[in-house]
């Protein structure tokens, strides 16, 4: 028996819980609904972070559920890490991570939650795929083998979302952004995704008079979307989104660019004028992940995304006028 729920967040009051508010999606949300006026009246928003509760456990995260009410969730919280800390730890990436979103899903069914949007990862695409790569693609193969226990769990945040769909009729989706930067993320150089790797290292170096050493050969490419944007787009897909099947957000094939690009541009904005390395025995990862953003340019054909070089200047700004306390 399907129980048909309506996503309409102008009936009511509204209560929207975001797990993983601390992070840097959290905050490009929190910004752009406090800052930008996104923020409708009458709504509540609330942004959790692990020291709220620990969402692997589900005793916790029944009682911040209890807590808050929530009638809607964004979940964006999850073990997350660089490149070379996946490839250490996959089993631990996907233990965690089927906890957490499993934990979340379920009591949202149990609270009577109208909508939840969860976050995916590009990650989580077939290794061996043909390109762009669209929103259909997701299951047609295994993830790359660096990182798959994270891709599993998050792909199964799809299959979970179409059964509670299929069983109680819930609203119950996700996204998929690509490459997402922007302040407050984790510039740690160890556990950091590739851009606000970059930014840390290059600032480093710069302190301390030394060339910057670029794991790989720079030849990857890669589609990085600012933090804000996909902010903007996620409020977007709470309220106007009815799909169960995920979404990508992110910037276009036409603005792709390689890591070699974006260390140039971070050198840049930073005002770097040392040594750029490459270190060719370093693995570079997947060369590319360009992704199909037509479902998206169909749904919103008005939205304009930040320039890569704006996206790298600001961040780059926040980075060092927060330098003492960012995650680094």
């Amino acid at each position: 028996r399907k129980r048909q729920q309506t996503s309409d967040t102008k009936a009511g009051p509204v209560r929207v819980l975001v797990t993983g508010g601390s992070g840097m999606l959290g905050k490009a949300i929190e910004h752009v609904v406090m800052n930008e006026g996104l923020k409708r009246e009458g709504e509540e928003w609330i942004f959790l972070s692990s020291k709220d509760a620990d969402l692997r456990d589900l005793g916790q995260t029944k009682a911040v559920f209890k807590k808050h009410h929530p009638t809607h969730v964004i979940h964006l919280a999850a073990k997350v890490g660089g490149l070379y800390e996946h490839m250490r730890d996959n089993l631990l990436f996907l233990s965690d991570n089927l906890r957490i979103n499993d934990n979340v899903l379920q009591t949202a069914h149990d609270t009577g939650v109208t909508k939840v949007v969860s976050c995916l990862s590009s990650c989580i695409f077939p290794d061996k795929i043909t390109y762009p790569i669209d929103e259909t693609m997701i299951h047609n193969g295994l993830p790359h083998d660096s990182n798959f226990g994270y891709s599993h769990a998050k792909r199964l945040i799809d299959i979970q979302n179409r059964g509670y769909f299929e069983q109680y009729g819930h609203r119950y989706t996700s996204v998929i952004p690509t490459n997402v930067f922007g302040p407050h993320d984790n510039f740690n150089i160890d556990k950091a995704h590739v851009m606000s790797a970059l930014i840390g290292k290059t600032y480093k170096a710069k302190m301390e008079g030394t060339p910057v050493t670029v794991c790989g050969t720079g030849a990857a490419r890669r589609l990085f979307t600012l933090s804000w944007d996909v902010g903007r787009l996620i409020v977007w897909v709470l309220r106007e989104y009815d799909e169960i099947q995920p979404i990508i957000l992110s910037v276009g094939e036409e603005d792709e660019i390689s890591i070699k690009d974006a260390v140039e541009m971070i050198a840049e904005a930073l005002d770097f004028k040392g040594e750029i390395k490459y270190d060719t025995s370093l693995s570079d990862g997947q060369l590319r992940k360009t992704t199909s953003i037509a479902k998206l340019r169909r749904y919103r054909p008005d939205f304009t995304f930040t320039p890569v070089k704006e996206g790298i200047k600001m961040t780059c700004d926040w980075f060092v006028a927060n330098y003492n306390s960012a995650r680094i």
